[in-house]
């Protein structure tokens, strides 16, 4: 029997900068409910990604001396980038999608002419409002304090030619889809989207720009490029195949579930199924906006630099544990307060003292009074306690209250539920008392044996269900308790007394240890204070300055002056050499080659003012002669040679002398 599909998707995150803790939060949400589904027995295809266009990717690629696209790569594919973010919280994505994708990018310039052709794209001018930061246009009216609505920070006057879609044309359509149906969730968000934004009239929407140049061409129009959040909106599906030959599952998985930030929902939520709706394409199932993680009541911003690092605390308290905190600690779909106070209780209290016990506990006393392996009949009592009748009773309805809180995205119920069995698989203990029962093994033995059993299988069906949030510590779980990968399924958790009577236990690590809180903020801090100080200043090595001195004849020897470049050419079969025809101000042009073309593209230094030596004596390089050479500042970075050509004002003329 063919499984039933489901997909599921994160935003597409902006790699503006490396990620933190808040995006963390939104990618292991999704990746449990993608566990879940999987456990469920689904055909679970889950998609994640980056957002890599737009004029705020261009502007902080040239503060940093790159082009866009090394600058993405670096934070995308580099030393604790995104991808190494995910593998680290082992995040189970199917596929990463990026939209610099040769894939998506040829989608997006089919997708942006089908809009044209249909009517519902056309050509205008834009005059507005823009916030660079958010990539979003907003109208006068939309504007709170005159600043942009969801980051608060200033706007910019914008006008220029653009492409616009034809948003208004599907209103009505859009405020029925949030309105009667449950596409967007949680329900409190439809009332926001429709007052703010439905009611006051819905303008079309600018799709295109021409003041920057990092982003999808418009084949048909090149100076536009496709603005960001048509480009980046339509991964969902490119990513499945749609209008192009990489993928082919368009038809199988969509449509699909998209998990996003609350501060995004405004663009998936009537944007997105707009786009959907004039192109005939099936809507999502559903949009989900979670909440943000605050820090000191505000929402953590990379661009105000009050975000937490991920890679800090997964290394300081395990993987799973910080999965854990994220999932059981903030209401999904309600902001939370970060603190690593909090962190550092949740898991005293849920890990350490009530999962961590049971644990170790039960395990500990079936290796002492039975060494390890219980006996014939333990699974059943003839004469239960009220005590077991409640564990027992719990425990057999646990999934299906589980189920219903996965089911609508509330994965912190879940754990509620969970954790309702754990803490009283806990009582249990104090109730029955093994260690009074053991007293006496020939009279208790019996029924002690029925008591481990019953925790054991406690523990079996909560780990289960914890799969999805933790899932390397349940593979430990699952050992210590000797139960086999055909009792670690979705319909062995709905069964009571699964684990074999005879199964034998052992007593191994201690999965969840109690966490010194006072050592552990002290190295916390200084691992944060680390983190923050290479974030800010890269790895920077410089070559010693010279102790030997240099009189000043001997400086006077050597003659700097202004060249203008005249022209600029790679030198055949070579990686390195560029060419320089340069204008020094006699009257005859100079030949100048320079080993950097690792750097810099010949066409981008054809006009500049540059600073050479030019009377060092003649040098043939690839049979070609060098008269002097130009001057640069080098240092290494990470490790890298990084090299940048000094260039003077333009103003200064060719030939002037350096003094």
């Amino acid at each position: 029997m063919e499984k039933k599909k489901f997909y599921i998707t994160t935003p597409i995150y902006y790699p503006s900068d490396k990620l933190h803790i808040g995006h963390t939060y939104c990618t292991v949400a999704t990746d449990t409910i993608a566990r879940y589904k999987r456990l469920q027995g689904y055909d679970v295809l889950f998609l994640t990604g980056t957002d890599e266009h737009g004029q705020k990717i261009e502007n902080k690629a040239k503060e940093a001396g790159v082009t866009p696209k090394e600058f993405v790569d670096g934070i995308v594919e580099g030393p604790r980038g995104v991808k190494d973010l995910w593998k680290l919280m082992n995040i189970s994505n199917d596929r990463f999608i990026r939209t610099t994708d040769d894939y998506h990018v040829k989608a997006i310039q089919r997708i942006f002419r089908k809009m044209y052709d249909n009517g519902d794209i056309y050509k205008g001018t834009y005059k507005g409002k823009y916030c660079t930061p958010c990539e979003s246009f907003w109208t006068e009216s939309q504007l709170k304090d005159g600043c942009c609505p969801d980051c608060g920070r200033p706007v910019v006057d914008a006008e220029e030619e653009a492409y616009f879609f034809r948003l208004s044309k599907y209103a009505d359509r859009v405020r029925g889809l949030l309105e009667d149906t449950d596409f967007l969730q949680p329900r409190s968000r439809v009332n926001e989207m429709v007052k703010n934004f439905i009611d006051p009239g819905l303008e079309d929407l600018c799709v295109s720009r021409t003041s920057f140049s990092w982003g999808i061409p418009v084949d048909f129009d090149p100076k536009h490029v496709v603005y960001v959040w048509l480009d980046a909106l339509f991964n969902y599906v490119t990513a499945l195949g749609f209008e192009n030959d990489r993928y082919h599952d368009y038809a199988d998985y969509w449509p699909g579930v998209n998990i996003v930030g609350k501060e995004i929902v405004r663009f998936h939520s009537i944007i997105w199924p707009a786009f959907c709706m004039s192109l005939g394409m099936p809507l999502p199932k559903h949009v989900f906006g979670h909440g943000w993680l605050l820090l000191d009541g505000g929402k953590m911003s990379k661009s105000k630099g009050n975000v937490v690092d991920p890679y800090v605390l997964a290394e300081q308290f395990g993987v799973d544990a910080l999965r854990f905190f994220l999932m059981r600690t903030f209401p999904f779909g309600s902001d939370g307060n970060f603190s690593n106070e909090l962190l550092i209780q949740t898991i005293n209290t849920d890990l350490a003292n009530d999962l961590g016990n049971l644990l170790s506990r039960t395990t500990a006393m079936a290796g002492k009074y039975f060494g390890g392996t219980l006996p014939e009949g333990c699974g059943t009592w003839a004469a239960p306690e009220s005590c077991d009748t409640e564990l027992i009773g719990l425990a057999k309805g646990l999934r299906d209250r589980y189920e219903d809180a996965m089911e609508h995205f509330a994965p912190h119920k879940a754990l509620d539920e969970v954790f309702k069995v754990i803490q009283r698989a806990n009582k249990y203990i104090d109730e029955t008392a093994p260690w009074t029962l053991a007293k006496d093994m020939e009279a208790n033995g019996k029924r002690l044996a029925n008591v481990l059993y019953n925790l054991l299988e406690a523990a079996r069906i909560c780990g289960i269900l914890l799969t999805p949030f933790m899932p390397q510590s349940m593979e430990k779980l699952f050992a210590q308790i000797g139960a086999g990968a055909e009792i670690q399924t979705w319909d062995s958790a709905a069964r009571w007394g699964s684990l074999p009577e005879t199964v034998t236990v052992t007593k191994g690590e201690n999965l969840f240890p109690r966490v010194d809180a006072e050592k552990a903020l002290a190295e916390l801090e200084a691992a944060e204070a680390a983190s923050r100080k290479a974030a800010v200043l890269p790895a920077v090595e410089l070559e010693p300055q010279l102790s030997e001195k240099v009189d000043f004849d001997t400086f006077c020897k050597s003659d700097f002056r202004a060249v203008k470049v005249k022209a600029c050419e790679a030198v055949k079969k070579s990686t390195k050499l560029l060419r320089f025809t340069l204008d020094d101000g006699t009257g005859t042009d100079r030949q100048i080659l320079s080993g950097i073309h690792k750097w810099y593209e010949p066409e981008e230094l054809v006009g500049k003012t540059l600073i050479a030596i030019v009377n060092l004596p003649p040098r043939k390089m690839m049979g070609l002669e060098s008269n002097g050479m130009l001057i640069s500042a080098t240092h290494r970075e990470n490790g890298e040679e990084c090299l940048h050509l000094i260039m003077v004002d333009d103003a200064i003329p060719a030939g002037a002398k350096l003094c």
